[in-house]
């Protein structure tokens, strides 16, 4: 009898080593897997990933395989890029949207041979995938469970692969390696979601405990230790990246017709590959590229050190303009940033009299401030050690 409501969280194959050093037993749910958020320091942490090395489990991200002589004719009509000047080994960044032009997830795009690709997102979107492919001779499967991944990042992370044996060093940003590992391959892919040197690993479940101990051995003499999301929502927030449910609603969940969001209002259009032929949203994009935005996504320099996630941003403290959907006060930057969505002009011609309304915690008791903020340029960390090839000696 298969008692699931004993366990409604999944254990990633990595669980029983990530258990062992979870000291603050603090643990989430990420696409029904237990996933962890901080394990003894979140700052010391996010701390290994600018300075040393990390490692954070990517098996709960959600993975689907796409396969067939149609496979790319498919994938450039469900997303926005030109997936044909994606080439074999190579790896893109993408989203694809509904018939009205609104964004349902992003992710990363993998092309693994001609015809074989894989998509790794946030959610889950089967349905979608499967009603898309009607038509083309090409099969989508999603195999979340049959694939075991970390994330190895931080500027010491290409030293740790090189001590257990691994040949990174002609690896490029966005580019892949396959290399004998235990039982079978390791997959090796220069992406990451900090903004800074690293690789992610995937790997077979059956080899997932001695890749995990392989690092961490390797890694001691850099300090390597797993991390959880706390620390990596500093980072990625830094990076100036985005994220599903946080930073905006997928189009298929949203309640309110208002909260969904076009490629031009995440700032995201640049993807846009206008001359490849048909795609979902197309025409709706092409309306919205003639006649305007409402909204934009925007970094913010904030005043002050008091993080301003969830606050609501006022031009000339009267008018409400829009909201703040991540911050943090960066300790590499020393910096107080945000990720916000504002009503335009507000982003650019009318963007010189911000405020965010924030209520800080002072000894029990909340106090309002006004912070002024200006609009800048993300990512607020872009450091050169991300593109160097082959990565510097840390």
């Amino acid at each position: 009898m298969n008692e699931h409501y004993k366990q409604p969280l999944q254990r990633s194959v990595f669980y029983p080593r990530m258990e062992a050093a979870n000291v603050l037993a603090e643990w989430g749910n990420w696409g029904g897997y237990i996933s962890a958020l901080a394990y003894d320091d979140p700052e010391m942490e996010y701390t290994a990933i600018r300075n040393g090395a990390s490692v954070y489990d990517l098996t709960p991200m959600v993975k689907y395989a796409v396969q067939g002589p149609d496979a790319l004719a498919y994938l450039n009509r469900l997303t926005v890029r030109n997936v044909a000047r994606l080439a074999v080994g190579a790896v893109h960044y993408t989203i694809w949207c509904d018939d009205a032009g609104k964004i349902l997830d992003d992710g990363t795009l993998f092309r693994l041979a001609e015809n074989s690709f894989l998509i790794c997102c946030q959610e889950r979107h089967l349905p979608w995938l499967s009603d898309s492919a009607i038509g083309y001779n090409v099969t989508v499967a999603e195999v979340t469970e049959n694939i075991a991944a970390l994330s190895l990042q931080g500027p010491c992370s290409a030293n740790v692969l090189r001590k257990m044996g691994f040949a990174i060093d002609t690896l490029k940003p966005f580019r892949m390696v396959d290399l004998p590992f235990e039982s079978g391959n390791l997959r090796i892919s220069r992406t990451g979601f900090t903004g800074d040197l690293g690789y992610e690993l995937w790997c077979n479940p059956a080899d997932a405990l001695a890749l995990w101990d392989g690092l961490m051995e390797a890694g001691a003499p850099w300090g390597i230790r797993p991390i959880g999301t706390h620390a990596l929502d500093m980072a990625r927030i830094e990076a100036g990246f985005i994220i599903t449910n946080m930073d905006f609603i997928p189009a298929d969940q949203a309640l309110r017709e208002d909260r969904v969001r076009s490629p031009f209002e995440l700032a995201l259009d640049w993807m846009i590959d206008w001359d490849k032929g048909h795609f979902n949203g197309r025409r709706a994009l092409l309306a919205e590229k003639a006649k305007g935005s409402r909204w934009a996504l925007v970094g913010l320099d904030i005043e002050g050190n008091v993080s301003t996630e969830g606050s609501i941003i006022y031009h000339d403290k009267k008018h409400e303009v829009g909201h703040i959907t991540a911050a943090v006060w960066s300790p590499t930057t020393k910096r107080n940033l945000a990720i916000a969505q504002l009503e335009r002009p507000y982003d650019d011609a009318k963007s010189g009299n911000l405020w965010v309304e924030v209520y800080a915690l002072r000894e029990l008791q909340y106090v309002k401030l006004m912070l002024k903020a200006t609009p800048t340029k993300r990512p607020f960390f872009n450091p050169a050690r991300r593109r160097a090839t082959p990565p510097g000696t840390f």
